[in-house]
């Protein structure tokens, strides 16, 4: 089953955060703790990921035409929208409003970068081995246990992105294959990588009250990599 392992890394994301919401009931200020010390957390991630850039020129290009493309999108607003619109649909008691959008951004952001959801997806798409994303869905899992314990219930939903975004790479692993060369999907994944993990500081920051940065709004730079690591490849082989 080409899906298995998306399958299980959505499984673990939504009984993370059930598991997490039943250790919601803690002191305020241990929660405000727990919450800096997960921005903090996710701060480190983020540089960890970042430190694997071979070309760091890609990435900084990537995050300024990512941002023009973003902010004139509005992809921020558009993300937070989806959430109160899942807000209403779930029927979220209006005290609870706007954490629900919150959480769903936040882990959307923090479980779709990164390369372990690339690289397992193509794994589970050519040969039907799901160890990748299995390892990813436990990691995942942990995550958001930590986030739904503050952030609430909103992150169960980021399963659904989780989903589509690595079921699609899986269903079409043999075509990306045939289409890209070996050496061009690492170095985007590489450079990708990178530029994620520029986001993933962004939302630590964020998370500790430091900065209110509209990280969707640079999402479009990871499509940005792809065109440059497109041209920096054909030029290699000129």
């Amino acid at each position: 089953m080409v899906l298995l392992g998306t399958l299980i890394n959505a499984v673990l994301i939504v009984a993370g955060t059930f598991i997490g919401r039943a250790l919601r009931n803690i002191p305020e200020k241990m929660k405000e703790t727990v919450m800096y010390a997960i921005g903090l957390a996710v701060v480190v991630l983020g540089l960890q990921m970042g430190f694997e850039s071979q070309n760091f020129v890609v990435v900084i290009i990537s995050l300024v035409l990512g941002a023009v493309i973003g902010e004139w999108m509005n992809l921020d607003d558009k993300l937070n929208n989806f959430g109160h619109w899942m807000e209403d649909m779930l029927g979220a008691k209006k005290e609870s409003k706007g954490s629900l959008a919150q959480g769903f951004v936040t882990a959307t952001l923090i479980f779709i970068m990164g390369a372990m959801g690339i690289i397992g997806a193509l794994e589970s798409g050519l040969s039907n081995e799901h160890g990748v994303l299995i390892s990813k869905g436990l990691i995942d899992g942990f995550t958001s246990i930590i986030l739904a314990s503050t952030l609430g219930i909103g992150v169960m939903l980021a399963a659904i992105p989780v989903f589509v975004y690595q079921g699609l790479i899986a269903l079409f692993a043999t075509q990306i294959s045939l289409i890209i060369p070996n050496a061009a999907l690492d170095m985007f994944i590489t450079e990708m990588t990178a530029t994620g993990g520029v986001m993933i500081v962004a939302i630590g920051l964020n998370m500790i009250g430091l900065t209110k940065i509209r990280v969707a709004n640079l999402l479009p730079g990871v499509l940005v990599v792809g065109l440059i690591v497109t041209v920096i490849y054909k030029m290699n082989l000129g």
